[in-house]
Order: structure tokens, then C-alpha cells, then sequence
């Protein structure tokens, strides 16, 4: 059985892996200053031992995009994977501004209600610039920090910021249909690319919840992070860099930038894949976050 909570949508998954780690999400209802009423919030814990390990997605995704990297990385150490402010299954309401702020605050009083000790923080595309601006701001709360394909020097768009009615529902709406269009093509094709049909049911299962175009349109206006880049230097953790090399949403200098901006870190470049590493090879980056935390355990003794 999955979740109540889910779209119906979600019956379409067929991959017995996929359903086993769609059938862990949980919910909370969460007490945060955003809003008078909690926000019920998703995530998925698995694993027991070590420092724990909290995986943050990206731009119009939800802990689906973890569901291949966590259950490597929970063989081992406790991880966390959660769906931030506006995105993923967790739950949206009119009254609030989603913002890299808001994201933030709720993130932090996620942390403090069911985690509440020191973490590792792994942020994947935008939830790599989620996990840097919560770094620099909660920096107690942090142990060390890991950024796959990570945000921080490219932002959204300038203009953004600046869409009306009805055209930033168009942008959003945008969004939404390349998805379904590329849904429509793997149906067809499913006999040859089931992996391809899978990834992309996944990917637009969180687009069926309840007020999603409201909170993309919010977050949208709200530019992102731009404001990041003159901030990154400021970060004093343990950092692992991680890159796809055949990214084509982000700029390749942008792995350097990081490497030289943040002097305690390490830059590992992944052959053969693009923008979402966790997904491509997570063999690999689940290997190299394990040594990470291994060798930052080592350094703490």
C-alpha cells in the first residue's frame, strides 16, 4: 500500500525498488513560524549509526530523486531525505511565500524537531545552494557539507522575478508539459527504456499535489538564490564536490569556483554523467560520500 498522502498517480510506478522506497515516505505535521498551521511535511529515514546523513533535492523535485543513492548510503549510516518548503509531496498553503528563506526556516525547524544533533548535509542542484545558505546561517548544526552539481554561482533567471498574470503561469506550466511530453515518448518506447519511463513518472508525481503551480510561481518570482555567490567563500566545513562532467544545465567552471572558493574541500569529477549524479551513478557517489565521512571522522579524532 503507499501513502494516502500520495497522488494517485503514484500507481503508475510499476519498478518493485521504486515502490519499496515510495512505501517509506512519511509525514509530519510540522510546527513552524511560516504558517498558524503545521505543515505537513515528507520525508524518509532509513539506516542507524554515524553522523547523520540529510539529503536535499533540487529545483521541482522531491526525495524521489533519492531513491537509488539513500537506501546505499542507509546500509551504512543513518540518512535522511526530506522534501523542502514548496517542493516534492510536502504540503503547500496560499499564505505562505515560498522563498530560499522560508525554504530555510522550515528546513531548520524539520532539523530541530526529528533530528535535533549535528549533520551531514548533501545538496543536490538547487538543494546544494539550500544546504550552502543553511550552512553559513545555522553553522552549528552542520558537521560537514557535500554539493553534487550544486547551484550557487549560476541563479534563475533575471526576470524572473518580475513575471505577471497570466504569464508566470505559463512559465510554470512550461515545466509541466516538457515533462509530459517526455512521458508521452517513454510510454511509447517503454519496451526499449523502462528506466527512462520510471525516471520520468517519478519526476512528475510531486507536479499532482495540491497548490503546485502556486508555490513554483512563488518561488520563481522570488529570483532564488541569487544572492549566494559573494557568500560561498565564507564556508568553513569540510566539503566533498561532487560533478558531473557531461552536466549540460551547469556551467563546468562552476566545480572549480567551488573548489577555490571553499578552502577546506575536495573536487571529484565524474566521468560519463551529467546533472544528477545521484541518479546516474549512484554507486559511486554513495562510495565516495562513505570514504568522505570516513576520512572526516578520522581528521575529528
Amino acid at each position: 500500500m503507499f501513502p494516502n498522502f500520495l497522488p494517485s498517480q503514484v500507481n503508475q510506478i510499476t519498478d518493485p525498488e521504486a515502490i519499496a522506497f515510495v512505501q517509506s515516505i512519511e509525514k509530519i505535521a510540522l510546527t513552524t513560524s511560516l504558517s498558524q498551521q503545521s505543515i505537513l511535511t515528507t520525508y524518509i529515514h532509513k539506516g542507524l549509526g554515524g553522523t547523520p546523513i540529510v539529503l536535499l533535492h533540487g529545483f521541482d523535485s522531491s526525495i524521489l530523486e533519492f531513491r537509488l543513492l539513500l537506501p546505499l548510503l542507509a546500509a551504512q549510516n543513518e540518512t535522511w531525505a526530506v522534501d523542502l518548503l514548496g517542493f516534492g509531496f510536502t504540503q503547500r498553503q496560499k499564505e505562505i511565500n515560498y522563498s530560499p528563506n522560508a525554504i530555510k526556516i522550515h528546513f531548520y525547524d524539520f532539523w530541530k524537531t526529528l533530528i535535533n544533533k549535528p549533520i551531514i548535509l548533501v545538496g543536490a542542484s538547487m538543494g546544494g545552494a539550500t544546504a550552502i545558505d543553511f550552512t553559513l546561517t545555522y553553522p552549528q548544526v552542520v558537521k560537514s557539507l557535500v554539493l553534487i552539481n550544486s547551484l550557487g554561482y549560476t541563479g534563475a533567471p533575471t526576470f524572473s522575478k518580475y513575471l505577471f498574470p497570466p504569464f508566470d503561469f505559463f512559465a510554470v506550466e512550461y515545466l509541466r508539459q516538457r515533462h509530459i511530453l517526455a512521458l508521452n515518448l517513454a510510454s511509447i518506447l517503454a519496451n526499449l527504456n523502462a528506466k527512462l519511463l520510471l525516471a520520468i513518472q517519478c519526476a512528475m508525481l510531486h507536479q499532482e499535489m495540491p497548490l503546485w503551480y502556486d508555490a513554483m510561481i512563488s518561488y520563481v518570482k522570488t529570483g532564488g538564490y541569487t544572492d549566494l555567490a559573494n557568500r560561498i567563500a565564507q564556508i568553513d566545513k569540510p566539503t566533498l564536490i561532487l560533478w558531473g562532467e557531461a552536466d549540460d544545465m551547469l556551467a563546468s567552471e562552476d566545480a572549480e569556483k567551488f573548489q577555490q572558493d571553499i578552502a577546506n574541500s575536495q573536487l571529484i569529477k565524474l566521468n560519463n554523467c551529467g546533472h544528477a549524479p545521484q541518479l546516474e551513478q549512484p554507486q559511486i557517489i554513495s562510495q565516495h560520500i562513505l570514504q568522505f565521512l570516513m576520512m572526516a571522522k578520522r581528521d575529528s579524532e
